[in-house]
């Protein structure tokens, strides 16, 4: 029995964010697995919206007799969708960052998203139409970025990579539903598609504003002390006499000078990046090595109706591949290095995407197929491991920007696939060839990276930029 006349130990004082949070979170309790689980049900969502227009853009082009316009008419909705991914990024992904945090800016998201896209059921021209896919990407932009970063600041180092690849099979998840959806509703029309899919994102955004907690390391770089201690509590696994008295020693007279780095005004995130030459450095490296994934991760879905293959068939393929590269991310996320495994997998992606611009005899359509899934494959595989990178490389006060940038190379990849695929119908070197070499040649500016593995989590730039100088060293 401990001895009661002693007076409690005064806890060593906590010398960075992460070691506060570690002591209180380490350990991954049921609060903590639950939560996961609810922030990352946003990537199902965010996966119908990306994909869907495999099943519907074609209809609506043929209900409005344009089956016989030029490749970019037939091509505007789907780029239309990632053009919008592009600007909402940029103009929403901040927020996260400074006004709203990474909560409340993932509820907005999900309902700008589901509402635009019930809307688009109603479409009755193709301009319309576009305009309406532009506004459900411009929504849908900062989805999995935000649900990425909250997840996996609510949890302790030795969960992050785990945590994050939740959200990663729960996209798998959405993008499978996909063709079930559509082969049970293949006698209607292509407008109940999107009322499936939306309307339970709309319910799902009330769930988690009232169920979801705010990432504790966005409150405590914007000074809310008291919210801060409380969501330690409500989520970690110790006993509420230990969380208290953590929560009445966390030091915060640094406070002034982490909100001066955290938020002066809307899109200081950004500027910090660029001001920052090392921080720069990495934020151009991994958007480059994000649009050459992009290209192949969005495009191939897309293309598969260029092969002698069935549709419906196909996009279940391209969708069943995405489970076993979530898993190969899961298990070796702790164990192999992050550059070696996005530069891997990137270029064995770009190898078998010229494959399927090589092979083009229909009797080898196994082969097609073949070459096709391994390169989807690598292409997610390089997709998980490279979030999971950049949310490793940027501290606290920027990571969600950060985040956000790279996801928008990624979509910006994704905007040009839809004209390439609709070039490649006569010519496959304009879409595999293009996305093979493209998806080659930006992974290898993953050498311009420093690891990260193993490496805690940074608050602030400072932080960061001391750890750059000693990797230099």
């Amino acid at each position: 029995m401990s001895d009661q006349s002693k007076p409690l130990l005064k806890p060593k004082k906590a010398t960075t964010l992460d070691e506060t949070i570690e002591s209180c979170i380490g350990e991954f309790g049921w609060a903590q697995f639950l939560q996961s689980i609810l922030i990352s049900l946003s990537w199902v969502f965010d996966a119908q919206q990306t994909f869907i227009s495999i099943f519907t853009d074609m209809p609506a082009v043929s209900e409005w007799s344009l089956i016989g316009a030029s490749s970019i008419l037939t091509g505007l909705p789907a780029s239309s969708f990632f053009i919008g991914c592009l600007i909402g990024g940029f103009l929403l992904s901040t927020l996260a960052d400074t006004k709203l945090g990474r909560k409340n800016m993932l509820v907005l998201s999900c309902f700008i998203m589901s509402i635009a896209g019930a809307i688009t059921s109603i479409s009755t021209n193709i301009w319309m139409y576009s305009f309406l896919r532009f506004l459900t990407g411009f929504g849908r932009a900062t989805i999995g970025t935000c649900a990425l970063v909250l997840s996996t600041e609510l949890v302790g180092n030795q969960w992050r990579g785990q945590v994050g690849i939740i959200g990663f099979v729960c996209f798998t998840i959405g993008f499978l539903s996909l063709p079930l959806i559509a082969f049970v509703n293949r006698d209607y029309s292509w407008r109940v598609l999107y009322l499936w899919t939306c309307i339970p994102t709309i319910l799902y955004s009330i769930l988690v504003h009232f169920f979801v907690r705010e990432s504790p390391r966005w409150l405590y770089v914007r000074g809310n002390k008291e919210e801060f201690v409380l969501t330690l509590k409500s989520i970690t696994t110790r006993s509420s006499l230990t969380l208290s008295f953590f929560g009445s020693f966390i030091d915060f007279e640094d406070q002034e000078h982490n909100n001066s780095e955290s938020t002066i005004n809307l899109y200081s995130a950004i500027k910090m990046l660029v001001e920052k030459n090392w921080a720069f450095k990495r934020l151009i490296s991994v958007m480059l090595i994000g649009f050459g994934v992009g290209l192949v991760y969005y495009g191939m879905p897309l293309g598969v109706g260029n092969l002698p293959f069935n549709l419906y068939l196909s996009v279940t393929l391209n969708a069943l591949s995405e489970l076993p590269a979530s898993m190969v991310t899961f298990f070796l996320i702790g164990k192999l290095t992050r550059k070696k495994s996005l530069l891997g997998f990137a270029i064995l992606s770009g190898i078998c995407s010229i494959g399927c611009a090589i092979v083009k005899d229909n009797s080898l359509k196994e082969l097609q197929m073949g070459f096709e899934l391994v390169s989807f494959f690598s292409a997610c595989t390089s997709f998980n491991v490279l979030l999971i990178y950049t949310v490793e490389l940027f501290p606290t006060c920027v990571r969600n920007s950060a985040v956000s940038m790279v996801r928008q190379s990624l979509v910006l990849g994704g905007a040009f696939s839809p004209i390439l695929v609709a070039f490649g119908r006569k010519n496959r070197w304009f879409s595999y060839g293009v996305f093979g070499m493209s998806i080659g040649i930006c992974g290898l500016f993953v050498l311009c990276l420093p690891e990260t593995k193993g490496r805690t989590l940074s608050d602030t730039m400072d932080d960061e930029e001391y750890k750059e100088r000693v990797f230099v060293c």
